[in-house]
């Protein structure tokens, strides 16, 4: 009898045990987890750790604390100024449950749902060179938008944009104006307070002309030079030689008949889908997701990260210009598509204010506020925060290295938002002690 009752404990040890790993391996992991807040989901990366039923992790950077048991989890997610307590249960290989928000200085608590599903494991192999032939194009940066391609870090995409007026490398409209988008795509792993990578690879013209016109930005006249310029505002053609590199105006004046400039092909716009509860963007706008930035540094070979705000991030690109000088002065660029291959990857938890821009010599931040000022300011900022995320300096050092040696150009003064790119030579940043 005593030997029966030791074989039916062994084996009732034995099954939980089996039990137990089976709920590990059911939660044990990273998950995409959304919260409904008003009806807006706000997407957080939820990790789970099981451990003879107690559950450990982490939702983004914060930690979390709780149980497991049949399948059951309850997890407490602590702060300085409020508390969240998570019940939930595992079906069919997802997660939801009630969310519960305390305050100690406030009697009243808050209840929302929250829903988890399994991040996606890569797929073995090298990666992917994606071809895609876009066939529609985007008039807003919105995370509403469904992705166009799914792709994962360290994957890149050969693809075509239209120009700001929405025609082709034929030349045929395929879109109504506005800087129409090619996208978005979704890069997977991609979390909300990641920052998204993107290497340009390829930015080639593919057709022979450009659009342009002949006006005055008022941000950039006097009274006297807007008295001049007000009727301008005629459109300005220009033929594109690929070959020889160089743009001229196809009709040219007299005085103008010999005028050309090199041609430096670059995008106006790239930019990830707006984050938690933010509205969608018009794709002539711009803000810390990027957009309609019109930095004339956005060329082949310069990698652009992008603090994402959305899960995939949802990535747009457009607005090729063949040229732009400084400010995109007339309101336009020399406007044309283009043939564009990039390299997407992402930098998991980190924080950045600003669009940045790495090239061959420099890092750049981009700053976008309403007036010179603002874009002053949060170029500026970018910068430190970059010299202080990435080269370790204090505050005094960062004012030392600046003051010294930061480079400025007006990125944009067209649209609603000015921006103002802030430069450091890498060669000076080389010299730093790690």
């Amino acid at each position: 009898m005593m030997k029966s009752v030791t074989l039916c404990a062994a084996v009732l040890s034995a099954a939980l045990a089996v039990t137990l790993r089976a709920q590990a391996g059911g939660l044990d992991g990273e998950w995409i987890m959304a919260q409904d807040v008003y009806g807006n989901a706000l997407y957080r990366r939820l990790t789970l750790k099981v451990e003879g039923g107690a559950l450990s992790g982490t939702i983004n950077r914060q930690a979390i604390s709780g149980t497991a048991a049949g399948g059951k989890v309850h997890f407490t997610a602590r702060g300085e100024q409020s508390s969240d307590e998570f019940d939930g249960i595992l079906e069919n290989g997802a997660l939801s449950g009630m969310l519960v928000h305390t305050q100690p200085d406030d009697p009243k608590t808050t209840r929302s749902m929250w829903t988890a599903r399994r991040m996606p494991a890569r797929p073995a192999g090298a990666p992917t060179r994606h071809e895609f032939v876009p066939s529609v194009f985007q008039r807003q940066f919105s995370a509403a938008t469904p992705p166009v391609l799914h792709v994962w870090p360290g994957d890149s995409v050969h693809t075509t944009t239209v120009d700001a007026a929405g025609m082709d490398e034929k030349g045929a409209p395929r879109v109504l104006g506005g800087n129409p988008q090619t996208g978005p795509f979704y890069v997977e792993t991609a979390m909300p307070g990641d920052v998204l990578v993107v290497k340009l690879t390829r930015v080639r013209l593919n057709r022979d002309w450009a659009i342009s016109d002949d006006a005055l930005m008022s941000r950039a006249t006097d009274a006297e030079l807007a008295v001049k310029t007000k009727d301008l505002g005629k459109s300005v053609r220009w033929k594109l030689d690929r070959q020889r590199g160089v743009g001229s105006p196809d009709v040219a004046s007299e005085r103008l008949k010999n005028f050309s400039i090199p041609l430096r092909p670059m995008l106006g716009c790239i930019a990830v889908a707006p984050g938690f509860a933010q509205a969608p963007l018009a794709t002539g706008d711009s803000g810390r997701l990027g957009g309609n930035m019109d930095f004339n540094e956005i060329v082949e070979g310069t990698t652009v990260y992008l603090p994402v705000g959305q899960p995939g991030a949802l990535l747009y690109l457009g607005d090729g210009h063949a040229a732009q000088g400084d400010g995109e002065l007339n309101g336009n660029a020399l406007e044309t598509s283009m043939e564009v291959e990039f390299t997407v990857d992402v930098v998991r938890s980190k924080s950045i204010a600003t669009p940045r821009v790495e090239s061959a010599t420099h890092i750049m931040t981009v700053g976008l506020g309403g007036t010179l000022e603002d874009g002053l300011r949060a170029a500026t900022g970018g910068l430190s925060q970059w010299l202080e995320q990435d080269y370790m300096l204090t505050p005094s050092e960062i004012a030392i290295v600046l003051g010294s040696s930061i480079e400025y150009t007006i990125g944009e003064v067209a649209d609603r938002n000015v921006g103002v790119g802030a430069k450091l030579r890498k060669d000076r940043l080389a010299a730093l002690t790690p």
